[in-house]
């Protein structure tokens, strides 16, 4: 690969330094010694270089060594080989003099610097490899490659959250999947409850309707199987629901604010929930007898039982959210004005209930596929016809042609005009569908309504060869002189809904049929008022509805206590992460029984909950997701031993405060924030300084691991013991717990054991790099009766 043209500036002071890194963002990097930088950029290893290097070898007097009554002051461009051979540190601070002298070669200690050394980018293969081939977690991607695949040198202690996992990200309301995995694996399930309740107040529901999104992006997706996250979330949702009072508790405070919501489908639902947990009082407005929206009145029983659903519903209104039914709003019934009168705010989650329908002669002889199932869920009796033909490829259009099916038809035919692999509906459903004989016709179009005596005969359908154009727009294309017929007595069409926006005021905006809100709050144009879900284009599935809902409480929270809204991260880089190695090895996911064909019908659940044992399995099989790479600064675990602190152009911290497993980075520090010096304490006299460390070759190679010990001995006993291991987990590692162990002990091999013996007990060696514990416990074992 060709290196690009990269501008160099050279800097006489580190604000010159800091206001060049503010003003070109992301695209500039910092040159010390170079021995970092240059052999990243020669690699290839970003997929985009940096436009400009800013040079610090020219700011005169940072590379000082300067002792004084309190201990040594190390300035940031002080070179390796200065810091191994300098008499003060040899004397006072061997520790870090004995990691300086270990590190890499005489040539590059030349060249390093202090900075640079603590600064360095990951090591780890996947992250290093040449021209950028891995999808690596520290460098914007989705996951760590060495979790499943080469990992003899990476962590043994656990991983690090560089962000959110890739399934947390993928959901659309964020569950904390790792997090609650990680609960059922050690055995408390009621924890893992409340940490999906956090996220999802609709557990149950979405445990059997929801889209997956998890389960695509899981890692496990492109090693084997992905978790079966969905089915787990089931189990959970329903354990929620057999102890309402304690997961759906009322608000501890009551605000005196009211909020009313339009319409209780996901997104009113969700809304309600997290409104009503900040201590709001809400009332949903509803205008079917029933609560749940399409949930309740378009999803059949086969797939979501009205029981849960209502099971589900009661326990939103023992937190003490109140519905009002049959309450329709607009010309018949109450204004949002009116709403506005007597609640502080109102949140319009109306959804989708006007099926669209196709633009052909003859069209008034079809049917609504959307007011089919709407009827059936009513319970008003239908005309099936025998031969049945369902325009539509999502999953609207599988519920309609399964619920024909189940309701008597003979032949249940689906036609769409997507390819079998855009579909819109889900693969589950498509799988559904052929076992219960639906016939799918895929790339076909209705091109004209076949009449037989002034009676529906059945559809003429023209070949579609393109569906949307280059620019992503629905523009679909037909192979005129390809044509089929298919014999029908009922024509079902299901090819979207539309919102019925009759009740919106003249303050609302409606653009293309739907609300215009601001999507970071939901809110519209007309004070105090929101909107979101299917009304607002913010949803196309249950889940997105109620991450819209979500978004809207937290928007209306802010409007009512006038602030902004607070998005906390996902991730911030410094959350350990205890890794489940059970889960590294090849597996597949439990499978769920389905009711056998003969058995279905529309009143019986199709798919059955997971086995305890199963469910247990599933949340084996996630292996708690996160970076693994681990930080080979000699220098850092000897600085961190030493007590040292770093001072930057921002703040003063200690050096342990230093690391953290973030993007493109091993430190805290912000993009335009530079080291300028380290300052070591005068430790005690006579301490007991250690460094130990293990490398396949005495020259050029980072530690495979080190060990950092500092002690006093007093009457023969270790006190004020500090222990630091590198090179075993995503940042340095101080060991407390091995430091309180030896706290009063005599040196020896009582206390080394006892050393070892915690080593052993808590390491969580990865498939290939067992061999790491053991040359750890060496190593420690060394350290400890080092005289």
């Amino acid at each position: 690969m060709t290196l690009k043209p990269i501008k160099f500036i050279a800097v006489e002071n580190l604000q010159s330094a800091e206001a060049l890194l503010k003003e070109n963002g992301g695209r500039a990097a910092v040159l010390a010694g170079g021995t970092d930088l240059l052999g990243s950029l020669k690699d290839a290893v970003h997929a985009e270089p940096p436009e400009v290097l800013i040079g610090l070898k020219s700011i005169k007097g940072s590379s000082y060594i300067r002792p004084d009554a309190t201990g040594i002051h190390i300035g940031a461009l002080a070179t390796i080989t200065e810091i191994a051979r300098h008499p003060d540190i040899k004397r006072s601070y061997s520790l870090l003099a004995q990691a300086a002298a270990s590190v890499a070669s005489p040539q590059i200690r030349n060249i390093a610097t202090l900075a640079g050394n603590l600064c360095q980018e990951p090591r780890c293969w996947y992250y290093r490899n040449p021209d950028n081939n891995f999808d690596c977690l520290r460098k914007g991607g989705k996951w760590c490659d060495a979790l499943f695949a080469e990992n003899r040198y990476h962590s043994i202690f656990g991983g690090m959250c560089v962000s959110a996992a890739p399934c947390q990200t993928g959901c659309p309301i964020h569950n904390g999947i790792p997090a609650y995995m990680e609960k059922i694996r050690e055995g408390k399930v009621e924890e893992a409850v409340a940490i999906l309740l956090e996220t999802n107040p609709l557990a149950s529901i979405t445990g059997r309707i929801c889209s997956r999104y998890c389960e695509e992006t899981c890692n496990r997706h492109d090693f084997d199987d992905p978790v079966g996250i969905r089915n787990v979330e089931r189990t959970l949702g329903d354990l929620s629901l057999e102890d309402i009072a304690k997961y759906y508790p009322t608000p501890a405070v009551e605000f005196g604010t009211s909020i009313a919501i339009v319409g209780s489908g996901p997104a009113g639902l969700s809304a309600a929930y997290f409104l009503r947990k900040q201590g709001h009082a809400v009332t949903i407005y509803e205008q079917m007898p029933e609560a749940g929206g399409m949930l309740r009145y378009s999803i059949p029983e086969y797939r979501l039982p009205k029981a849960v659903l209502r099971k589900q519903v009661k326990a939103l209104e023992g937190m003490g959210i109140q519905f009002k039914f049959n309450a329709h709003i607009g010309d018949v019934g109450l204004t949002i004005a009116d709403l506005r009168e007597c609640h502080q705010s109102v949140f319009l989650a109306t959804g989708l209930w006007t099926g669209r329908q196709l633009k052909i002669e003859g069209s008034e002889l079809l049917g609504s596929g959307l007011e089919f199932l709407i009827n059936v869920q009513k319970e008003v009796k239908q005309f099936v016809g025998r031969k049945v033909l369902v325009i539509g490829g999502g999953s609207v259009a599988v519920d309609v042609a399964l619920t024909a099916r189940r309701l008597g038809a003979s032949q249940v035919t689906m036609a769409c005009l997507e390819t079998l692999e855009t579909m819109p509906a889900v693969e589950e459903d498509l799988i559904q569908a052929k076992e219960d004989g639906i016939q799918i016709l895929p790339s076909w179009g209705p091109k004209r309504v076949i009449q037989q005596g002034g009676r529906l005969g059945g559809l003429e359908l023209v070949r579609c060869t393109s569906v949307f154009d280059r620019n992503g727009r629905f523009a679909p294309v037909f192979n005129e002189k390809e044509t089929t017929r298919v014999e029908a007595d009922q024509v079902l069409v299901a090819i979207g809904q539309a919102a019925d926006l009759a009740y919106a005021e003249s303050s609302l905006l409606i653009e293309r049929g739907l609300l215009v809100t601001l999507k970071s709050t939901t809110a519209t144009a007309m004070d105090g008022v929101f909107a979101g879900g299917d009304a607002s284009g913010d949803s196309v599935t249950v889940v997105q509805a109620m991450a819209s809902g979500k978004t809207a409480a937290a928007g209306i929270n802010a409007y009512l206590q006038g602030v902004s809204v607070a998005r906390p991260p996902l991730s911030t880089g410094k959350v350990k992460l205890n890794i489940n190695t059970a889960a590294l090895a090849s597996s597949v996911h439990v499978a769920v029984p389905d009711l056998p064909v003969s058995q279905r019908s529309l009143s019986t659940e199709d798919k059955q909950s997971l086995s305890a044992e199963g469910f247990e399995i599933e949340a084996k099989r996630c292996a708690n997701c996160g970076c693994v790479a681990v930080n080979v600064s000699d220098l850092a675990a000897a600085l961190i031993a030493l007590d040292a602190k770093v001072i930057t152009s921002r703040r003063t911290l200690l050096v342990e405060e230093l690391f953290a497993a973030t993007p493109n980075s091993t430190t805290v520090l912000a993009n335009d924030e530079l080291i300028q010096e380290v300052f070591i304490p005068t430790p005690e006299t006579g301490s007991r300084q250690v460094y130990q460390k293990f490398r396949t070759r005495n020259s050029i190679d980072f530690p495979i691991i080190s060990v950092a010990f500092k002690t006093e001995l007093k009457d023969g006993k270790f006190h004020n013991v500090r222990m630091v291991l590198g090179a075993v987990a995503p940042v340095p590692m101080r060991v407390n717990a091995i430091e309180k162990r030896l706290e009063g002990q005599a040196p020896g091999e009582a206390a080394a054991n006892e050393a070892v013996k915690w080593v052993a007990g808590q390491a969580q060696p990865l498939a290939r790099n067992k061999a790491k514990v053991e040359i750890l416990k060496a190593l420690v074992a060394i350290a400890i009766n080092v005289k």
